[in-house]
């Protein structure tokens, strides 16, 4: 197991076929404001590739949109309405179709208001992660060794618990519930960064 690091691009090849975790760092999560400093993507394989943009990047990255944007591709994302927001807004791309486990948990995980990836992952697959790097800056001249394994630590384990997930959600009777959420999650993400993030438009008043 990797932890590859890359400058304003995914080098082409790197990945192997099939579904791909994705995250991204910012300077905030302030959609508009905050900027994209950091995408993580996995294979599953066991290597990890940090895509980092500098503060005056084009965001060009050829390699990375094509991934991002192959309808064969899923996309594994905890908390995907923001990971989607930010990358169309700096990639200009959707990035999906999308899996989200943290909709997936909010589904099926219902004894619990605890559905951060830490949980998850202590939960559903007996391991511990540390989100100390997680409030960082993101943005500086150099990464440490610390935020390079925070970052990659966030795409390491979303297809392993994408698998018992969806044990649960077909459990439960719900699978169809979550796709049905997960398709319209893009759509989510665009209506944040139109104006609507803390608005629930299908709400009475």
């Amino acid at each position: 197991m990797s932890v590859h690091f890359h400058e304003e691009d995914l080098p082409a090849g790197v990945l192997g076929p099939g579904a791909v975790a994705v995250d991204t760092e910012t300077m905030g999560l302030q959609l508009g404001r905050d900027r994209l400093c950091v995408v993580q993507i996995s294979d599953g394989g066991g290597d990890e590739h940090l895509v980092r943009f500098g503060p005056r990047s084009r965001f060009d990255a050829p390699n990375l949109k094509a991934v991002l944007t192959d309808p064969e591709r899923l996309k594994l994302y905890h908390f995907a309405r923001f990971d989607l927001a930010s990358i169309r807004a700096y990639l200009g791309i959707v990035a999906a179709p999308a899996y989200c486990t943290k909709t997936a948990s909010r589904l099926v995980r219902t004894y619990t208001d605890r559905h951060g990836l830490k949980d998850l992952v202590k939960e559903l697959l007996g391991q511990e992660i540390s989100k100390q790097q997680q409030q960082t800056d993101w943005g500086g001249p150099e990464l440490s060794d610390a935020q390079k394994d925070y970052a990659a630590s966030d795409v390491r384990y979303l297809h392993a618990l994408r698998e018992k997930l969806d044990e649960r959600l077909e459990r439960e009777g719900r699978a169809a519930l979550a796709q049905a959420c997960f398709d319209f999650l893009p759509h989510r993400a665009i209506l944040d960064l139109a104006g609507w993030a803390d608005q629930d438009i299908f709400a009475h008043v």
